[in-house]
This record gives C-alpha cells, sequence and structure tokens, in this order.
C-alpha cells in the first residue's frame, strides 16, 4: 500500500491510509507529535515518518 504513494504527502493521502475524512486528517497534522512539514502553507509529512507515528500510536485508545 505505501508504495504507490509519494515520499511527500499531503492530507488527501493522510486521510486515505488512515482511512479518516479530510478535515480528521488535518486535525491530526496539526497535533504537537505528528511529524509535519511546512513548506510555506503547505502540510507535508515524509511518508516512512508518518508509518512511524501509527506505529507509535497504534495501542492508544484515541488519536
Amino acid at each position: 500500500m505505501a508504495q504507490q504513494y509519494p515520499s511527500l504527502l499531503n492530507a488527501k493521502h493522510v486521510s486515505e491510509i488512515l482511512g479518516c475524512s479530510l478535515r480528521h486528517a488535518y486535525e491530526l497534522m496539526e497535533q504537537k507529535d505528528f511529524p509535519l512539514i511546512r513548506i510555506g502553507r503547505t502540510k507535508r509529512v515524509d511518508k516512512d515518518d508518518l508509518f512511524n507515528w501509527i506505529n507509535q500510536h497504534k495501542f492508544k485508545k484515541e488519536v
């Protein structure tokens, strides 16, 4: 699954990977521990960093 996505993901990619709404993806991207990369006004996340973040949070009740 991860191979079909580019190295830098946008909120749409994050929402597809997590199976959540685009709005919720943007909310997650604003969390302090989320590995967000800001490029001007755009928000991106490194694909490997996202999957590491998911692994760190998969046993928590609420993300």
